[in-house]
């Protein structure tokens, strides 16, 4: 078992400079220690910690009332997940975000839906959180206990679960539709304490998804990158490819070409490789893809995360995918001392001619699926330009 320090956290303390005005100078002031230490202990990087800074912390968080003395400094420390499911059932808050639609001719907002495949994602979200992936059934047993004496430990669940909404592109203005996306997705950044987002679909369902891939990557968000001088100058290491009768928003995670002198000849999602290189993942009837993205900010415990099927069959695949094969998206791809990213491309090879009408309403549908790792060395590549 492994911790984390949660300072930041507590102190909700983010990465963005224009928003922590003061804080390392206020710490090392009311407690002397060493301001580089300081900023290692905020960003969960210092090797130890003496007893004595742990307790000049302690002061200062009691002083100006960011724990009370019975909390520390217990609420300091965070147990490291060790899997997929784990990652988001040690949230205390898990928010998941759906993009939602209308047919024509609706007036109010009542008549708006979620699609099929999204709401059986979503479903086998919530049965991962509270299950742990089907573990919690399991019992731990601790030194020395045999089955007959085992005790039942109650698995990590996120104490809120919550569902948010937020329109897809072309049911209303693009202008509504942003402004909506960026209301989620402040609001859950500023949002205190442990929490996740997670965000089902891809950019051409749910727009909150460019703002996360945006906040993760440093690019601008809703801006095409299809005029790039080359396709490794592209802030995001993958690219969902619209199709030609998509609703295609602008967005630097998608479009219709890697580069200016670069085509993508075929809609669907593509990533870069270790020597820079971009490859077709899939899209569609043949071969359908679905993306996996996650980035952790360990001091923070903040969870942002991205499951999108380039279909809606893809969508539906990939929820049997993260019943069944959860372990193969872990560990993540790109790790440092304060944040952890999982990138994975999921392929599904299927008929060409497959008739899909007979399971449109099944929703165990399953087809050979060959899950790999994003590279990590395009994701470190773009860590260092942030």
């Amino acid at each position: 078992m492994r911790y984390a320090f949660r300072l930041a956290e507590l102190l909700g303390h983010t990465p963005d400079r224009r928003k922590r005005p003061g804080t390392i100078k206020a710490i090392v002031e009311h407690t002397g220690l060493d301001r580089h230490q300081v900023a290692a202990l905020l960003k969960n990087e210092a090797k130890y910690i003496p007893l004595e800074a742990l307790s000049r912390l302690c002061d200062y968080l009691i002083d100006h009332g960011h724990a009370t003395a019975d909390q520390l400094p217990g609420a300091l420390f965070a147990i490291q997940p060790e899997s997929f499911w784990e990652l988001l059932a040690r949230r205390r808050s898990v928010e998941i975000c759906v993009g939602v639609r209308q047919g024509e001719g609706a007036e109010t907002p009542e008549n708006a839906w979620v699609v099929a495949s999204d709401s059986v994602l979503v479903g086998e979200i919530l049965s991962g959180v509270t299950t742990v992936g089907g573990i919690a059934k399991h019992r731990a047993r601790r030194p020395g206990q045999t089955e007959a004496n085992a005790v039942d430990e109650a698995p990590p669940q996120p104490e809120r679960l919550q569902q948010t909404l937020t329109w897809s592109p072309g049911q209303v203005s693009i202008e509504d539709a942003q402004a909506r996306a960026k209301e989620v997705f402040e609001a859950f950044a500023e949002e205190q304490g442990d929490k996740a987002l997670v965000c089902i679909g891809s950019v051409k369902s749910n727009p909150v998804v460019e703002l996360i891939f945006a906040d993760a990557f440093g690019c601008e968000p809703f801006s095409s990158e299809d005029d790039v001088a080359k396709a490794s100058m592209r802030t995001c290491p993958f690219f969902l490819r619209y199709r030609d009768h998509d609703p295609q928003p602008g967005a630097a995670s998608a479009g219709m070409r890697l580069s200016k002198k670069e085509k993508a000849e075929q809609p669907g999602f593509y990533y870069e490789q270790d020597d820079s290189t971009w490859a077709w993942a899939g899209g569609g009837k043949g071969r359908d893809a679905a993306l996996v993205f996650y980035i952790f900010r360990e001091p923070l415990g903040r969870l942002e995360m991205v499951l999108s099927g380039f279909s809606g069959r893809a969508t539906r695949l990939l929820a049997k995918t993260l019943a069944t094969r959860s372990e193969e998206f872990w560990p993540p791809v790109y790790q440092e001392s304060s944040m952890s990213i999982g990138a994975f491309i999921v392929q599904y090879e299927t008929g060409p001619d497959e008739d899909l009408s007979e399971d449109l309403l099944q929703t165990n549908v399953s087809a050979a699926a060959k899950i790999f790792p994003i590279s990590g060395e395009a994701i470190r590549r773009r860590m260092e330009r942030v």
